[in-house]
């Protein structure tokens, strides 16, 4: 079972899979960085210094101290349940960015198959030089002007 296991864990498409998801959460957090730390101030301080990390309606005031709260960490503090729109919209950046990303990556992947698909397909067919008509590349006389053709010429 042991070596079973080894097996399968080796095999390539595990291998890649797990190297995927390691790249893919430090792309995320870059992602969340960038978004947080470098998009979203720019964008507050054009909507009139909001601070979107801090962007909450109160649900409940909380047990240890009662609002209105400076910030979303002092609701969590107080023990406020709050509603965390800021946050929300800096997650929905995120995904729209890791999305996108994962879609050019996709859309590369797929060019490149594609490409290399139609490297791959020799030709079967050609053109008669008298009528325009495909023919099979064997062909040595035209079934549809039965003129006589070189053989195989390419």
């Amino acid at each position: 079972m042991l070596k079973d296991f080894k097996e399968f864990a080796m095999r390539g498409n595990v291998v890649d899979m797990a190297i995927g998801i390691v790249i893919g959460a430090a792309f995320g957090a870059i992602v969340k960085s960038f978004v947080d730390d470098v998009l979203m101030p720019p964008i507050g301080l054009l909507l009139g210094n909001v601070d979107f990390s801090n962007f909450f309606l109160t649900l409940k005031e909380g047990s240890k101290a009662a609002g209105p709260y400076a910030s979303l960490a002092a609701a969590k503090a107080a023990g406020a349940v709050t509603l965390n729109l800021g946050i929300f919209v800096n997650t929905i950046i995120s995904f729209i960015i890791i999305a996108f990303a994962v879609f050019l990556v996709i859309k590369g992947l797929n060019r490149m198959k594609r490409e290399k698909a139609a490297a791959a397909v020799e030709p079967t067919t050609r053109e008669c030089p008298f009528c325009l008509s495909t023919i099979s590349l064997k062909a040595t006389r035209c079934p549809h002007c039965t003129s006589e053709l070189r053989a195989a010429a390419a």
